[in-house]
């Protein structure tokens, strides 16, 4: 499996491709930030983080998009451009097909630190073991894309699983019921 984890931002938007199968070694494929300057309008931002990602779609051809969802936080200025660059990158993905999952923070934490409350040093430092790494990338929005990527492989099966099991248990929806048919027997 190959997946792209998208850390987004407006200003730095993290970026990182693995390959992978939970419970294998998994394979950086590469790393990056798409940056936009701060000084931008907003539009002109939106579209350098859409032709960042779409670089990289091509570029990786991943057969899954990983985006960190947005959460609440005290400065909405701040969510407000995280979920703007969230939205670009689930975008891209869908115009092409590709599918997006969305992970929270704490999700991805857990998956990769087993602790939904690890702080950056923790979760790149966890990257880099797992990636086999000489080091950390920098900055930390580029290990926290390679650290949704991680997480989207690791807990994909499982989720694919339970997804699988709840369509199995729904409840049928009812059909209409059918027109009768004209007799195929022989008229005198």
């Amino acid at each position: 499996m190959r997946v792209l984890g998208v850390d987004p931002g407006l200003t730095r938007c993290g970026v990182g491709v693995v390959e992978g199968v939970a419970g294998r070694p998994l394979t950086m494929l590469g790393v990056g930030v798409v940056r936009t300057p701060a000084d931008a309008d907003l539009g002109h931002r939106l579209v350098a983080v859409e032709e960042g990602i779409e670089r990289w779609l091509d570029e990786h051809r991943p057969e899954f998009v990983a985006v960190e969802r947005v959460f609440s936080q005290h400065n909405v200025r701040t969510v407000m451009g995280t979920a703007q660059a969230s939205a670009v990158a689930i975008l891209c993905a869908s115009r092409r097909g590709i599918p997006v999952a969305l992970h929270t923070p704490s999700e991805v934490k857990a998956a990769v630190t087993g602790s939904g409350r690890a702080d950056k040093a923790q979760v790149g430092a966890m990257v880099t073991r797992l990636l086999r790494l000489a080091a950390p990338p920098k900055p930390a929005d580029a290990a926290d894309a390679l650290a949704l990527a991680i997480c989207h492989i690791w807990r994909a099966p499982a989720q694919n699983r339970l997804q699988q099991a709840v369509a199995l248990h729904a409840p049928k929806a009812p059909q209409a019921p059918r027109a009768p048919q004209a007799s195929k027997g022989r008229t005198a």
